[in-house]
């Protein structure tokens, strides 16, 4: 008895004594290694974790054999495990491998003839490259829900009450996710309604931009500053489609009261339909509105330029710098505000 429990005792001290002499020489490593690894190439760095790794492994050894442990019988019990489950396992892993490819594959294939199609210049570019983004995000969710089933089956997983069950687990989840059930009808009705397409510059909620993306669940809106905004298709609720139909350019200029209003405008026509030629985003010649109001100092003149559509930007710029260079040529003053003081006379 006093045999065995001397034995038990050495048996404890020498496990606690190979525990703490590892974890020492692991906290000096890293501490030693940690000033030094700058300065140290990496080859030696890896023969340092190495030999870490061989005293790991080396101080484990020890202490299973001090207690005995039969390490040869449990590492063929591991084996043979793997083996047996290699075995079992070979035919599903690779049927699983060939149904990931063939999906990986449909996908590939319907990517690329559906950014084919809608890359095609026509008339109906915009809508092309609309209703192709829904029906690769729509594949997407086929291909890979059958795929999935279809790997499930493979490895022995009954999946018919899954598809049985699908019909309560739909009210379930109708119940539970009105929203996002909610922005799939929106994003339907947005495609087929045909109200807005890709390319297309809207306004949502206060926010400009360009119809970068649009899918089931969410549309994309790019502004001119590069900002992104992710909507809802379900809080889409009012737009605005700047795309739709042509813009008018509006420059809105002063002339001092002295000067002559009709001479200003048939100045004004006839210069200005030269600038016609140096833009093909302009639709007509710009025309010269007349007056539109009376001013404190000046007399204020509007003249407009039908343009495609979001293009009108530029051209604005345009008219202000050719109005104000016609109006210098001429001598025609372009008032700045003025007040006039009367002092009475003592």
């Amino acid at each position: 008895m006093n045999i065995l429990f001397a034995s038990v005792a050495l048996n404890i001290g020498l496990t606690v004594a190979t525990l703490l002499t590892l974890l020492s020489i692991i906290i000096f490593e890293r501490k030693w290694l940690k000033k030094k690894e700058e300065n140290m190439s990496k080859w030696m760095i890896i023969l340092i974790y190495l030999i870490s790794f061989i005293l790991l492994i080396a101080s484990t050894v020890f202490i299973l054999f001090l207690w005995e442990f039969d390490i040869q019988t449990h590492a063929q019990t591991i084996l043979s495990d793997a083996r047996l489950f290699l075995i079992d396992g070979v035919i599903p892993l690779i049927n699983s491998a060939v149904v990931i490819f063939i999906s990986l594959t449909i996908l590939k294939v319907a990517k690329v003839t559906l950014t084919h199609i809608s890359t095609k210049d026509g008339p109906l570019k915009k809508r092309k490259q609309t209703i192709t983004k829904v029906i690769n995000s729509i594949v997407k969710y086929l291909v890979s829900i059958i795929a999935i089933l279809i790997i499930l089956s493979m490895w022995g997983i009954n999946v018919a009450p899954a598809l049985a069950g699908l019909g309560i687990l739909g009210l379930v989840i109708g119940l539970g996710a009105q929203k996002f059930i909610n922005d799939l009808i929106s994003g339907f009705f947005i495609v087929f309604e045909h109200h807005f397409d890709v390319g297309d510059r809207i306004e949502v909620q206060g926010f400009k931009g360009d119809v970068t993306d649009i899918g089931l669940k969410t549309t994309k809106i790019r502004n001119w500053k590069g900002d992104t905004k992710i909507v809802s298709n379900g809080e889409i609720s009012t737009l605005i489609n700047f795309s739709r139909n042509f813009s008018i350019a509006i420059a809105d200029f002063g002339i001092a009261y002295r000067e002559d209003v009709q001479k200003t405008i048939d100045l004004l026509t006839a210069e200005l339909p030269k600038i016609k030629p140096l833009f093909p985003v302009i639709l007509e010649d710009p025309q010269v509105l007349g007056v539109i109001e009376l001013g404190n100092s000046s007399v204020n003149m509007r003249v407009i330029c039908k343009t495609e559509s979001e293009q009108h930007y530029a051209i604005e710029r345009e008219l202000r710098k050719r109005i104000k260079e016609i109006l210098d040529e001429n001598g025609i003053e372009i008032p700045f505000p003025q007040i006039v003081i009367h002092q009475p006379k003592e």
